[in-house]
Parts: C-alpha cells; structure tokens; sequence
C-alpha cells in the first residue's frame, strides 16, 4: 500500500455489535475480576429501572456460583413486569436499542449497550448461551429461551423456546411476573472494596426503596460470601418526565435536524414547542438578534443562519428547564440508608436546588457520616454514585473525587496531610450526582468527566455537609466540657455545704445562685423521640439560662419539611424562617430559669428522624446551639422566591396558574396576537451566586 493513499480492497463496513466484541473493554469487561461486577450492575440497573417504570417496589436476588477454571454462573432475578416474548431477543440481543438513549430525563442507562454486552461476553469467552425466563402478569405462563449473538448482523439468536409454569427456585411458588437472567462466562469473584458484594452495598444505600439480597457459593456448593439489604422504605423514587432539550445543550448539527425535521409553520412556534425554557418573549428576541423574520419556515433556514440562531441562544436570557426529569434520593433517605450500611454517631446530609450546565439540568447530594465503628487512621470511604449507580473504578479520576480533595477538610475536623487530597478519619463520604446527562470518562461509566458548574457546585454541597460535621463536634466538645464542669460543681460544692453546715450547726443554704454565677452559661439541649401510639416524630428543645441575668432569644430547628411530612403538635407556634427552618421566640429566660419547645411531626416512620441542627438569635453564646448567618438564610430565602416565579412561568405556559388566567383575559382583549400566556422576561433564571469556602 503506498503512502498517502488507503487501501479499499479490505475495507468494510462491521456492526456495533463485532466492534464490542473485538473492544469489550469499552464496555467494563477488560479484567476477570471486573467481568462479573459489571455483569452484575448491568442486571440490577434493568431491574430497578424495570420495577421503577411500573411502580413495582424491587425485589432482587443475585446467586454466583464458582465454576471449573476461571468460570463462573450468574444467576439474576427480579419481581419486574417481565418482558413480552416478542421483545426478548431485541432487549437482550441488540445494541443501541436502549429505549432511553432519545430521553431528556434521568435514567440508570443511557447508551443501550449494558445487558447485551453481558449476553456477547459470555458467548465469546464459554461459547455458552445465556438462558432467559420471562413472565408478564396476565400471561398464563411464562417463557424459557436460550440467547445467542450474530455480532455481523448485530441480532439475537433464539434457541430451545418453550412456555411452561415458572416456580421460584427459593420460595417455591409459582412466579407471577418477573424476569430471571442464567448466564456462564469467564470472570474471578472476590470480596473487598472492588466486589459484587461492595457494588450491591452500594446500590441498596441509594435505592432504599429495594431489597438485594446475594448467594456466593464455591465448586462443591457451599455459601462462602451473601449480603441481604432489606428495603428502608416503601416509597419509590418520583417518577421522572422527560423534558425538551434546552438551548444552551444544543449543537449546530442537532439544531439543523430539528429545522429539517421541524412541522411548525413560523420559527417562533418552532423555537417555543421544540425548547425547553424559551418563552415567546425569548423566541423573539432570540430571532431579532439573529436579524431573521419570526414567520420564515423552520426547515428553510439555511446553514449560516442556524449558526446565528445558535450563537444567539446563548446571548439572550433564558429560563431554567424544568426539574421534573430528576429524582433525587432525599436528604431523610440518605440519613436512613447510611446509617443502616455504615455504624456511625452523627450524619449529615443535604440535597442541593437543581441547577443547569450545558444546558442539562442536574442535581447533587451529599450525606457524611462520622464516628462509630469507622476507623479513624485511615482514609475516609467515598462512596460515588451517578444517577443512583455506583461507581466502583477509576476513584482518582473522578470529578466526585477531585471535588472532594479540593476542600480544607482540617477546618471541619478531619485530618488532612498537606492540605489537599482524600482526608483521614472516622467518616465515610456519600456524593450523587443526578442528571439528564452525566458525561463520563469512558463507555464504561466509571467516573465522571470534569465539569466545573458540575465540580463547584459539588464543593458547595460538600461544605455545607463539612459545616454540619464542624458544628457538631463543636457542640460535643462544648457539651462534654460544660458537663464535666456542672457535675464537678454539682458534687463538690454541695458536699462542702453540707460539710459547713454541720460544722456550723446551720440550715444548708439555697446553691442554684452560687452555681449560676459559676457556670455563667446558656445551654441548650434536644431530644428526639418516637410516640409510638399517634405514629409521631417527637422533637423537645430545653433552654437552661445559667447566667445572672434574664436573656431573649429566637430559636431555630430545622426538620425534614417535605410534601408528606408536616408540623403537628406545635403548642409555642412560632414561624417558618425558610424551607425546612421553624423559629420561635423566647422572650424572657430568667436566671435559673429553663424554656422548652415541644412540636411532632408527622409522615415519618420511626427511626427516620434521628438528628437536628439549632441554631440561635440573641446576645452571647449558647452552648449546644449555632448562631444562624443572617446572609446564608437570606440566599436560602432568595433561592426559593426564585424557585417560586419560575413554577409560576411554568404553570403560565402549561396554561394553568393565575399568570396563564391573566395572559388568557389578554389574549381576548387582543384576539390578533399569537397565544402566549405570559412574558417572563422579569422572572428569567439567573444563576446562582452562592460563595464557597
């Protein structure tokens, strides 16, 4: 072949499918050891997307079985809807069919390549075939298949199908729906931070509302490794919607199909029905900048002129895309499911407003836990997740990772040599990042690629959890030492006392003055509980004025406000500061005196509430409690507000909501204008400019 000048003689044209078959590393099976965790998650994410979809709450069993050599059996079940026999050879023998690879929402999968990589690889590496069992409820029985790969023509191939009543291996019932995978390739099971065992840890921590349970057995039968994780919960996650895309995502090519494509008349209907967050206001101004006419059909714009409507997006104004395509885990849940994985003293978790980059909207969560059976000389555990899957590879690389090293943990009690990297201590560190489009480093999806709105607003979320932890061991140490003090005194001094007394022969004197003056403090203590009877979470707070004079102050606490959890029992009534933070006001504390608060809260289930943080409004010091920032709790404020006019914009142009009434009385007054229900210009998204450290 000579220089400069390709050979076609041999060239040709190969499908998806003998591509991965000749790279299967792209697809997470490059190790022994890594084949079967990988086999594993791409089960289990069907699974759990499956159930999800039907609103079935998840049920799955995972039995691995060491076979001669390097082989393994993989068995994998689940109480899903079941898969209609005439889709089983396309989901399990196809690539690129994911039926999520077109959605804007949130989903486990997003390339359609996770199960049937599982069904290539085990044919490549044992030339056996993957044994498939499907039931749908109503169906009178369920169906048997054997699967196979044609990668040249990149299609299943079906064998041996029959239909005959499925009875559960364990139980011994007959299965009335579900789906169950059998499966022999080439991999190594081993125990450790990178295992099944960790994976399927892991995935129960995010999914609380799943119960996984795991069989190991070696050669002769016997068990040698199993984890049951029982659901924490029986609500399921929300279910998500799948949006438009939004301007700022948008490519030149993407943006020239949807002209070509395009069934709209006039661009100003194309740009408002095929967009998410442009309003008519928007649409216009977006076209006027772009010097094109608003009724110029969309599939006659020509090249030139969609590169000025794209460059013009990102010069006018735009409104947020809507959230309801994530689903996020909930701060009560993380709480729930970390402590149930992981002993621990103290949790702290927050889940951040939505926030949008690239045009995708996207959300973070965090949950640190601290203490307990953790070890306290080496490096905390990160436990990464993207769109509720844990990532088990690559921790180095990972944007997660890198915004965690980038935090001065030594300013929130955790050691951290040299100022930068991953910190030492008893904590454990849980991030989740939920999206429409989490860009990874690889097709493998095991870590996740640098972003920097992705990376800051992960560092904010991990300071404010860092903040939790600070505030806490601050008020244990305060608790600790003012408790040694108070029972030092409480001891000593009527000991002394009633030594004199008798000495002196005279009555004992009146010491809570005496003892005020001495410890000269203001305390304040919490107790949760659980009244079983009325079904209620329980919350006391007691304000001990130990110093020698009267005190005023407002009391804060924040409670886990959500659309199912609500406020009973508040007999002080108080106020709410901000979503999620109740004050009330103690005008007059006496010395010597003490003040509690009382209030119930009910939509939780006992244990689920566990830890609270108080907070203070006042002259000096209290220990056990926080002075609130004035500045973040008007950002909190702000944030809402925002949140708010945006639902109202929405509501306006999905027709509904008083904005929509008012815009409908106009339209009437003015029957020649084009049907827009409202002008948000005034309420468009400006993004958040919240401070880090």
């Amino acid at each position: 072949m000579s220089e400069g000048k390709p050979s076609t003689g041999k060239q040709r044209q190969i499908a998806i499918s003998e591509f991965f078959e000749k790279n299967k590393h792209f697809l997470g099976f490059d190790s022994l050891h890594r084949a079967i965790i990988t086999a594993v998650k791409e089960s289990v994410d069907n699974s759990l997307d499956a159930c999800e979809e039907e609103r079935i709450l998840p049920e799955i069993r995972i039995e691995v079985s060491r076979l001669k050599g390097d082989r393994i059996e993989l068995i994998a079940q689940d109480n899903g809807p079941g898969i209609p026999r005439s889709s089983i050879e396309h989901v399990f023998g196809k690539f690129l069919l994911g039926s999520r690879f077109h959605a804007i929402r949130q989903t486990r999968g997003q390339q359609g390549i996770g199960i049937t990589g599982v069904v290539m690889y085990s044919q490549l590496t044992t030339g056996a075939k993957t044994r498939v069992v499907s039931k749908v409820e109503g169906d009178s029985s369920a169906v048997f298949v054997d699967l196979g790969i044609d990668t040249k023509k990149n299609r299943a191939i079906k064998s041996g199908e029959i239909r005959d009543i499925w009875i559960d291996d364990v139980t011994g019932e007959e299965v009335s729906h579900g789906l169950r995978l059998q499966t022999v390739m080439n991999a190594k099971y081993q125990r450790g931070r990178q295992s099944v065992h960790q994976y399927l840890r892991m995935t129960s921590i995010v999914n609380p509302h799943a119960t996984i349970t795991l069989t190991v057995r070696d050669r002769d039968g016997g068990i040698i490794d199993a984890g049951n994780w029982p659901r924490t919960t029986d609500k399921l996650p929300r279910v998500v919607t799948e949006i438009k895309p939004h301007p700022h995502g948008i490519h030149l090519g993407t943006l020239q199909r949807m002209l070509r494509e395009a069934e709209e008349r006039k661009m100003t209907s194309f740009l408002r029905h095929n967009f998410s967050g442009v309003s008519m206001r928007a649409a216009r101004e977006i076209l006027e900048k772009a010097g094109l006419d608003e009724s110029r059909q969309p599939r006659r714009i020509r090249a030139e002129e969609a590169q000025l409507i794209l460059d013009c997006f990102q010069k006018v104004k735009l409104l947020n895309p809507p959230t309801d395509c994530l689903s996020p885990i909930e701060d009560l849940l993380i709480k729930k499911s970390l402590s149930k994985a992981i002993d621990s003293r103290f949790a702290s978790t927050v889940t951040r407003d939505p926030q949008v980059t690239q045009g995708n909207p996207f959300q973070v969560e965090i949950g640190l836990v601290f203490g307990g059976d953790l070890a306290a000389d080496s490096p905390i555990e990160i436990l990464r997740f993207a769109n509720r899957v844990p990532l088990m590879y690559q921790q180095g690389g990972c944007l997660l990772t890198k915004a965690l090293e980038s935090i001065d943990w030594k300013r929130y009690g955790l050691e951290q040599p040299g100022g930068r990297g991953i910190p030492k201590g008893p904590a454990a560190v849980l991030i989740h990042l939920a999206s429409t489009n989490v860009q990874f480093t690889s097709e493998a999806k095991e870590a996740v690629a640098v972003n920097e709105e992705v990376l800051e607003e992960i560092r904010r979320a991990l300071l404010e959890v860092g903040r939790g932890l600070k505030s806490h061991l601050k008020k244990s140490s305060q608790r600790k030492k003012a408790q040694e003090k108070f029972e030092l005194i409480n001891v000593i001094l009527p000991e002394i006392s009633r030594k004199s007394s008798q000495l002196l022969n005279r009555e004992e004197p009146n010491l809570a003055p005496i003892i005020t003056q001495i410890m000269n403090a203001v305390f304040c203590e919490e107790e949760l509980g659980w009244d079983k009877e009325r079904r209620l979470a329980t919350c006391d707070i007691t304000v001990l004025n130990y110093t020698a004079r009267a005190r005023a102050y407002t009391i804060l606490a924040k409670w886990p406000e959500s659309d199912y959890v609500a406020m009973e029992n508040n007999p002080l009534g108080g106020r709410k500061e901000a979503h999620g933070l109740w004050a009330w006001r103690l005008d007059t504390l006496n010395p010597g005196t003490s003040a509690t608060i009382s209030f119930s809260l009910s939509g939780l289930s006992k244990g689920q509430w566990s830890d609270t943080d108080i907070f203070f409004r006042g002259n000096g010091d209290i220990i056990g409690a926080t002075k609130i920032d004035e500045k973040l709790l008007e950002e909190m404020r702000n944030r809402e507000a925002l949140s708010a006019a945006e639902e109202e914009v929405r509501k306006a142009e999905s027709g509904i909501g008083p904005l929509a009434e008012r815009a409908e009385e106009n339209l009437r007054d003015d029957p020649e204008q084009e049907s827009t229900p409202v002008d948000p210009g005034s309420l468009d998204w400006v993004p958040n400019q919240e401070g880090g450290e």
